[in-house]
């Protein structure tokens, strides 16, 4: 690996190989002083409050057996202590008439005199009393909540097995639906926060009695891998493919390489740093721009050489630099991957960091799994993630969140949810996700650590212009948790082999769900479903992911179709095959916009590609798949963009060189399949 076009060559080194710096502070000082703008310009991301939809209650009305012609009530007026008394003033008033009358007297046109349980006209005729109980007049509040209590009874009907008597396993109390409204502001990021981590989950560990519903379930199907094995499908490659095959090939890669001599420049740590929080933090939102002007002076005075301080500034310099170039992807082979100067010089810091406790390391550890991430480097990552599950169980269990102070408790909870979300990135994801591979535990904290809400503002000289934006990363952990219950209600083990009509009031709620995630988000976030390409890094990114979960909710019913093309011919089947296949073809249409997410994803997106082109493989190999298809030479153009875009990709990992050639034999053997059929002239 050649030296960064940034870093100026030194031949300072050591004899164990770890890098020696040769530091040009000459800047440094001017920089740092640089970072700030004096006047406290950032403001503090306001804390969500929940909002709480109240009703009305509900009036209750009397049934009326009161024929023309009959008398009221008597009046009645009421004391001070709630005790009726009847009027006395001397005027008579007419016989009180029974408030409910009976059936039988209802349907003789009789008068009913109310006795329980048996009125004088039944008892006279032997016959069975019946009053009509009170009607109940609904408001619309009502209404809403007897449709969604109706939609979960529907789905624990259809989702739980049956349990048979006497085993001692009881139900737990039915979880809580939460409901989008229009809202704005913090009312909108109460619904994103509290809202969707509710839906399904709270009250309801005993959807499994190990698992929380919200976390990745082992054993489940979703793998792009697991495609290979379907119907059609499995005739597109010639050789057996396994997670534990892409999984040999990252381990027989060559360790991770540094320079032996390079030069640490601090000259253009200003842009670097502005990068870091315009186009890095939104997706982790794990380092405080309000204090990072006294961080970053802690770390000069350290030169950048020891301490937690200097590893967090070395990896914001270099996840910074990489932000600059775009896609890692169209980096020349021959250059060194952007920032990788800066990061050669945190993970010499590293080693003395992950034996301490704290959660500053921790800290230090996700960043560093960051830039792994951007690296492509998806084994090194796991293992570094690995460790920091179990430091942060030690530091959560001894020092809950809830008893820190502000500032200490909204890193903990950032740095907690980013290992949670890294660790469902490995569970859903083809290379690890079938081996079985234990849970670190971190899960088990889920419902006792917040949701982040804001880091307080601690300097008045922050970095100009920056701002801490919590909502891309509020959205993603209410996404991922959306993921993980379709990953439980329907791929999971024991719910593999549902039967389709079973499966309709699942999938139905769980594309609710995923509408009423997108209500949720805030306007500057909500993306619109036209085919336009955006602008908007965000919104790309969030319009992806939104189409990616709803071809995993609708995905059963391509499999059903392939396995049986008659049921094909079922009208509801056939739409939801349509909604799967419009949402996969979505993610694809446009396949450069998945730029926009490669810092953080591009592993995790290289593999959806593969696993969204199968699908479409084996759709236009069923002729009732393929008629609700787009032209087949549209499909064609389409998956050929496939292929060149993940031509860029083959050299970053052996996992996605082997995930490119998967495609392209699959691709050759799928138009052979379509000549010979007749399927294609």
């Amino acid at each position: 690996m050649t030296s960064s076009p940034d870093a100026s060559p030194s031949s300072a080194m050591s004899g164990t190989g770890v890098p020696q710096l040769s530091i040009n502070t000459s800047d440094a000082v001017t920089n740092g002083n640089n970072l700030s703008n004096g006047n406290g310009a950032a403001r503090r991301t306001s804390q969500a409050t929940s909002v709480e939809p109240t009703s009305a209650r509900p009036d209750i009305e009397r049934a009326d057996s009161q024929g023309p012609g009959e008398a009221p009530m008597s009046a009645v007026s009421q004391t001070g202590n709630g005790r009726k008394r009847s009027n006395t003033d001397g005027v008579e008033y007419p016989r009180r008439r029974a408030t409910i009358a009976c059936e039988v007297c209802r349907s003789r046109k009789s008068r009913c005199d109310g006795s329980r349980p048996k009125c004088r006209l039944c008892i006279e005729l032997n016959a069975e009393c019946i009053y009509r109980e009170p009607g109940i007049k609904l408001d619309a509040g009502d209404k809403l909540i007897l449709e969604h209590l109706n939609r979960i009874e529907n789905l624990l009907q259809n989702a739980l097995p049956s349990t048979p008597p006497g085993s001692g396993m009881a139900m737990s109390a039915s979880p809580a639906i939460s409901h989008s409204t229009n809202l704005s502001g913090d009312g909108r990021m109460a619904q994103l926060n509290i809202g969707m981590s509710n839906n399904l989950t709270s009250g309801m560990g005993a959807w499994s009695n190990i698992h929380n519903i919200s976390s990745m379930p082992k054993n489940h199907s979703t793998p792009a891998l697991n495609l290979l094995q379907w119907p059609k499908i499995n005739h597109l490659v010639s050789l057996p493919y396994s997670p534990e095959t892409l999984l040999q090939v990252e381990l027989e890669r060559p360790p991770l390489q540094f320079n032996t001599s390079m030069n640490l420049d601090l000259s253009n740590t200003n842009a670097y740093v502005q990068a870091y929080f315009e186009r890095v933090n939104v997706w982790y939102a794990v380092v405080n721009p309000y204090n990072w002007t006294s961080l970053y002076k802690t770390a000069l005075s350290q030169g950048f050489r020891t301490g937690p301080e200097s590893c967090v500034v070395l990896l914001v310099l270099a996840l910074g630099q990489a932000s600059t170039r775009g896609s890692i992807s169209r980096v020349p082979i021959h250059e060194d991957p952007p920032g990788m100067s800066y990061f050669s010089a945190a993970w010499a810091l590293l080693p003395s960091l992950m034996t301490r406790t704290t959660m500053l390391s921790a800290q230090c550890m996700i960043l560093t799994s960051a830039y792994l991430f951007y690296l492509v480097r998806p084994l090194e990552a796991w293992t570094l993630l690995s460790s920091i599950s179990m430091k942060l169980q030690l530091l959560l269990t001894t020092n809950p969140p809830a008893l820190l102070p502000t500032s200490s408790r909204e890193l903990s909870e950032r740095v907690f949810w980013n290992a949670l979300l890294f660790e469902s990135v490995f569970k859903s994801s083809d290379l690890l996700a079938e081996l079985d591979l234990p849970h670190s535990g971190i899960v088990t904290f889920e419902e006792s650590i917040g949701l982040p809400c804001g880091f307080e503002i601690e300097d008045e000289d922050s970095p100009a212009g920056v701002r801490d934006d919590l909502w891309y990363f509020l959205a993603e952990i209410a996404l991922r948790r959306l993921l993980n219950r379709v990953s439980h209600l329907i791929y999971s083990e024991a719910n593999r082999e549902r039967s389709i009509s079973s499966l309709g009031p699942i999938v139905g709620e769980l594309d609710y769900q995923l509408t009423q995630w997108y209500e949720s988000l805030p306007l500057a976030l909500q993306f619109p479903h036209s085919r336009v390409q955006l602008n908007n890094p965000i919104q790309t990114v969030l319009r992806l992911r939104y189409f990616a979960c709803r071809t995993i909710i609708f995905r059963p019913y391509i499999h059903a179709v392939l396995k049986d093309e008659k049921l094909g011919m079922d009208t509801v089947v056939r739409e939801n095959c349509r909604k799967c296949l419009e949402a996969c073809l979505r993610q694809l249409e446009h396949i450069t916009e998945h730029h926009a997410g490669h810092m953080p994803y591009l592993w995790q997106g290289a593999l959806s590609m593969v696993s969204q082109s199968l699908l479409v493989m084996g759709a236009t190999m069923s002729p009732s798949l393929a008629a609700v298809l787009p032209p087949a030479d549209n499909i064609d153009k389409m998956l050929k963009d496939v292929i060149t875009e993940l031509q860029y990709y083959a050299h970053l990992a052996p996992s996605l060189k082997l995930a490119l050639e998967l495609v392209q034999e699959a691709e050759e053997r799928r138009r052979y399949f379509l000549r010979e059929s007749g399927m294609r002239i």
